[in-house]
């Protein structure tokens, strides 16, 4: 499994509007592709201008056979609806080991 994170800035007031249009424009698009195995929005109440997102990929290759025609598309639409006011301040990928237990 494969971890997409994202780390965003967003102004305390539209926090919750971030998080609604992402679940609402985002959420669907990347549930539908190939692999997604699911999707987690985190907040912490002690930094109010930050979300974290956090995707979770059945392979690298999945995650990055999103066209990116489609990516394109998705983030159009969000900025219409949302705006531009936010900014991603962080990404990585993170790959999860499993190890049996003995």
């Amino acid at each position: 499994m494969v971890i997409e994170w994202l780390k965003v800035r967003v102004s305390p007031e539209l926090r919750e509007r971030f998080i609604h249009k992402d679940a609402e424009i985002w959420t669907p698009m990347l549930a539908s592709c190939r692999g997604f195995i699911s999707k987690e929005v985190w907040i912490d109440p002690a930094t109010p201008t930050e979300v974290v997102l956090l995707i979770r990929w059945e392979t690298h290759e999945d995650w990055k056979s999103i066209p990116a025609e489609r990516l394109a598309e998705v983030q159009q639409n969000f900025e219409r609806q949302f705006g531009e006011d936010y900014q991603i301040i962080e990404t990585a990928e993170y790959q999860v080991r499993k190890f049996p237990v003995l």
